[in-house]
């Protein structure tokens, strides 16, 4: 079974890709994955599929050893993070986008940037981004950091130049004794993305009532989110994907999600890697808080949790890149009920984030 995953990548992507040269069955059948009387230790087995056990998550938020974080480094970015200063007619922070009331996303169906031009995708939430091998919607930052510097120089989003951007920071003198103090230098814009992802590492969803559960609190998730636990891991299929502490697998799959969006075409991945098999996929989004952080899907296409899993229920939609996993569930009435209620489980403590005064 060890080989077996890392033949096909892993999951979804690989999938999709032989989609182009040979059916999933046929994929099944030429790469039968042996019978295993129980999964490995912290491993779940979905149609003889290993994949990463749902669980709390861990204490510490991983961090790259060149951008280490401290108090000090986070208060900075914080301020960056409110301040619209850092777009082209200082109106525009990222927190515009990544609202702490809307749970670090977009409540809108898509993002509205730079003089209200509207952009083609839902601004995902930054709760446990810290926890992500990739970012965005398409995967194209490997790091916060990349991420932090994006959207400052995206037209639509920030509009604002390196050359132009950097310049206007460093004039502020409160931000001239912090850099100083923080980097040991002026800003530039590498400093001002590390010091935004460090703040980004500290928004954690966790110690949810699904957290208190499986560490033994067996009051802290009623008896319909116990039962939507058990049809998230079986019948609804929803553990292939959504797996791991984070809920998500990190990886690009093509759920035939209607294009309801502004944009004619989305191509997600496929714009990254030019790969056949990506045409339409988008990044598995974390499960952390997500009855915050409607609505759901890369173009908000669905307003609700209820919305969103009826669609996944009817096996996604039509799409010539569906990713072979998607099938139709046929879950009853009080299955969605349940399933919800365990989604609605996953919401972590209150964050106590207040906007910083700026300097």
């Amino acid at each position: 079974m060890i080989w077996h995953r890392k033949f096909v990548g892993g999951g979804f992507v690989a999938c999709a890709f032989l989609g182009g040269l040979m059916s999933s069955a046929t994929l099944w059948a030429e790469f039968p994955a042996p019978p295993a009387a129980q999964s490995p230790t912290g491993m779940v087995n979905i149609d003889g599929m290993f994949v990463p056990d749902i669980g709390p998550l861990p204490t510490v938020v991983p961090m790259p050893a060149t951008n280490l974080t401290y108090k000090n480094k986070v208060e900075l970015g914080k301020q960056l993070y409110f301040d619209g200063r850092l777009s082209r007619n200082g109106q525009v922070p990222c927190a515009f986008c990544h609202l702490p009331g809307a749970g670090f996303a977009d409540p809108r169906q898509t993002s509205i940037g730079f003089n209200g031009l509207l952009g083609g995708r839902n601004a995902p939430t930054v709760f446990n981004a810290g926890y992500n091998s990739v970012q965005f919607w398409d995967g194209r930052a490997g790091t916060l950091e990349e991420q932090a510097i994006g959207p400052i120089h995206n037209p639509v989003e920030m509009a604002e130049q390196h050359e132009t951007v950097v310049p206007k920071i460093r004039k502020i003198a409160g931000y001239q004794t912090q850099f100083r103090a923080v980097f040991g230098k002026d800003a530039s814009l590498q400093s001002i993305a590390e010091a935004i992802a460090a703040f980004e590492r500290t928004i954690v969803s966790r110690n949810a009532p699904f957290d208190k559960y499986v560490l033994g609190d067996a009051k802290a998730m009623d008896e319909a989110a116990v039962r939507g636990m058990a049809v998230f891991k079986g019948k609804g299929r929803c553990i292939l994907c959504h797996n791991g502490p984070n809920f998500t697998d990190n990886k690009f799959h093509n759920l035939g999600v209607p294009q309801v969006g502004p944009l004619k075409e989305d191509l997600g991945r496929y714009a990254i890697t030019l790969q056949e098999w990506d045409k339409g996929a988008f990044k598995t989004p974390t499960l952390r808080s997500i009855s915050e952080t409607a609505p759901y899907m890369h173009d908000g296409t669905f307003k609700t949790l209820e919305e969103a899993v009826e669609f996944l229920n009817q096996g996604g939609g039509q799409n010539p890149n569906l990713s072979p996993w998607m099938k139709p569930l046929n879950l009853s009435g009080g299955e969605k009920t349940d399933l919800i209620a365990f989604l609605q489980a996953l919401k972590g403590e209150p964050l106590d984030i207040r906007i910083p005064k700026l300097p």
